[in-house]
């Protein structure tokens, strides 16, 4: 599994289900991280468990002396978390990406599923964006501070 880290001031998604539907918004933050996550092929409930753990123990926001020292739980974070298959896209060749990395829905949804319901476990609130609809996601990158974590 992938996913892309920001810690942000606020943080939103919207999605519609339909192209002639109108957005409505699905998950919405305060001061936390928004979390894109991808899956690939032989990613399982272990990677799933792996990455939630990581992300709810990042230590990417500021203590008192303004040092990123401490973890979501510590400051009483928010996550918004959001599927992103586009994370597993190979740009290796030609112009157009190639998405044969990325898992098929039926195998990322209930993965991505999981990574939310292990970070509730460990105590951080998260809201989510809606799996299988066009969504747009409206952020405030805080530092700016974007990670990279892969299990």
């Amino acid at each position: 599994m992938r996913a892309v880290v920001q810690r942000v001031v606020r943080a939103e998604v919207r999605s519609r289900p339909t192209p002639d539907a109108d957005y409505e918004t699905a998950g919405r933050i305060d001061a936390g991280a928004c979390v894109l996550v991808g899956v690939t092929h032989g990613d399982g409930e272990a990677e799933a468990d792996k990455l939630a753990a990581k992300l709810a123990g990042l230590r990417i926001f500021d203590d008192a002396d303004g040092v990123m020292n401490l973890g979501a739980t510590d400051v009483r974070a928010d996550f918004l978390v959001v599927s992103q298959f586009t994370l597993y896209g190979d740009t290796a060749k030609g112009r157009r990406p190639s998405w044969i990395a990325a898992a098929r829905p039926e195998h990322a949804e209930p993965l991505v599923e999981r990574v939310v319901q292990q970070l509730r476990a460990a105590g951080v609130r998260v809201a989510t964006g809606r799996f299988r609809t066009e969504m747009q996601v409206d952020l405030v990158n805080d530092g700016p501070v974007t990670l990279i974590v892969e299990t």
